[in-house]
């Protein structure tokens, strides 16, 4: 106890990380800007160079310190939060045996920045003291000519299993399961499945159950360790094992492993082929990682943004990835506009319009992205059959409408109140209901459409909601006060 509590006290900086990684960045930042002065004063007396070399190799020193002591995935987020010469210093400052896993935790795009310069074999070293499964993720990552190179530098074991989950098509079990597990036969006693596993020395990690399998290698059943400890050695394991198994198929996506996991509180799960024969497994830390990779992608799609885009990649790059999604809202923008320029003379009448036109549009906007938000979940756990479709498009359809006449009578009350005219105030409130109608209307079918003509609903529904609700919300405004108010 003492002895930790020394260590402790010793490195009191590693009680929390996120201050740990601040004082990362922060003196690579400031190795960084010395060297600039250094550069920007020009020559240096001999003395003033020897100083600066002194000073360069205590912050490499403790900054490979502190590298040393961070887990894989931390220093990853260190690298991912430099600029593109500091990343490359603290690059070079994480210890070669560390460097696959460190690579496996980093996005796409910094991964390919960090191994540019790195041939082929040396690439090769550095993923091979991973498992199959991550080494086909670092792989499959690298461009295509430099990821052949790495994969034929692999021994011949490695290279066989990674070039079998790379023919796994891109989001499917296959392409994302560990290949390796403990399997047994359902005639052997406990025991010797006990004697078995001493004899491995170590399991496979987040192992927390045996594959029972018959002489094909087809899944029988699931065997849990607590079964295996707690059971009558001398019982087979067909009288301990769980026959009721879930299980996937290689080519199962992993979104519906995903939701499997979530139902059924799984840790584990085995993998197999179209024979029904044992390949591979899914762990929780692989669901983990998929999850989380999900939310950030839909939410950077949400938005038109690539989720594998650097934080700090060249402007011209990142603009580019933008321009598509900026020309489409230019396009929208502009029919929108046109739709107000039709009712110019109106407004030119009645100005309250132009305050008032806003705040129909705006409305109706983020009641659509409720629908949408609601139907993509829907997509995703594959809730959405043609019955729940037209359910849920009635009940939006309802909401729509008790929130109009709801929100309608609050907002035809304002108006009274700010311009003392009660037929606008009834104008803007039909306008209101109409909108949050349309807006319902194509936040559940928007996603839909999408989906079924094979289009991601994340990335495009959105922006036809907005254009839709913008448009539609000015034609109804400005129409019902040409017809009443002039």
């Amino acid at each position: 106890m003492s002895e930790t509590a020394d260590n402790s006290a010793d490195r009191p900086h590693y009680r929390h990380l996120e201050q740990a990684r601040a004082q990362v960045i922060e003196l690579l930042s400031r190795q960084a800007v010395e060297r600039e002065l250094l550069q920007r004063q020009g020559e240096v007396t001999r003395r003033q160079d020897v100083v600066s070399q002194l000073v360069e190799r205590q912050h490499q020193a403790a900054l490979e310190t502190r590298l040393a002591s961070f887990h894989p995935a931390d220093i990853a987020f260190v690298l991912e939060s430099l600029q593109p010469d500091a990343r490359e210093l603290a690059w070079s400052l994480v210890r070669s045996d560390r460097r696959g896993a460190v690579l496996l935790e980093t996005s796409d795009n910094v991964r390919r920045a960090l191994v540019a310069h790195l041939p082929p074999e040396e690439i090769a070293a550095l993923v091979a003291p991973l498992e199959s499964d991550d080494i086909a993720d670092l792989v499959g990552s690298l461009p295509d000519e430099v990821g052949q190179e790495v994969l034929q530098r692999l021994d011949n074991a490695d290279q066989a299993e990674v070039r079998s989950m790379l023919s796994f098509p891109e989001g499917s079990v296959g392409a994302t399961m560990d290949m390796e597990f403990v399997a047994v036969r359902e005639d052997a006693s406990l025991e010797a499945v006990q004697r078995l596993l001493r004899r491995r020395k170590t399991l496979p990690p987040h192992t927390n159950q045996v594959f029972v399998v018959d002489r094909g290698n087809r899944l029988r059943g699931l065997l849990s360790l607590s079964q295996l400890i707690l059971g009558d050695p001398e019982e087979p394991v067909s009288v301990q094992m769980n026959r009721d198994v879930v299980y996937f198929f290689t080519d199962d996506r992993m979104r519906d492993a995903v939701d499997a996991f979530e139902r059924y509180d799984l840790l584990s799960a085995p993998v197999v082929n179209l024979h029904d024969q044992v390949v591979g497994r899914i762990t929780v830390d692989t669901i983990v990682d998929e999850i989380q990779e999900r939310a950030s992608s839909e939410g950077l799609r949400q938005v038109g943004l690539s989720e594998e885009e650097d934080l700090f990649a060249p402007a011209l790059k990142s603009a580019k990835n933008r321009w598509p999604w900026l020309g489409i809202n230019l396009i929208t923008a502009f029919v929108s506009s046109r739709v107000i320029g039709a009712f110019e003379p109106i407004i030119q009448v009645i100005v309250a319009l132009a305050a008032l036109m806003p705040i129909v549009a705006s409305i109706g906007g983020n009641s659509g992205n409720q629908s949408v938000a609601l139907v993509i979940r829907g997509l995703a756990l594959n809730q959405l059959g043609p019955n729940q479709l037209w359910r849920m498009l009635e009940k939006e359809l309802r909401i729509a409408g008790i929130n109009g006449l709801l929100w309608g009578v609050i907002l035809g009350l304002a108006t009274i109140l700010m311009y003392h005219d009660v037929a606008l105030a009834v104008v803007i409130a039909v306008a209101l209901v109409l909108n949050l109608i349309t807006a319902s209307l194509v936040g559940v079918c928007a996603p839909v459409l999408l989906h079924r003509f094979g289009r991601d609903p994340v990335m495009g529904s959105s922006i036809i909601l907005t254009a839709t609700t913008d448009s539609m919300g000015f034609f109804y405004f400005l129409g019902l006060a040409a017809l009443f108010l002039v």
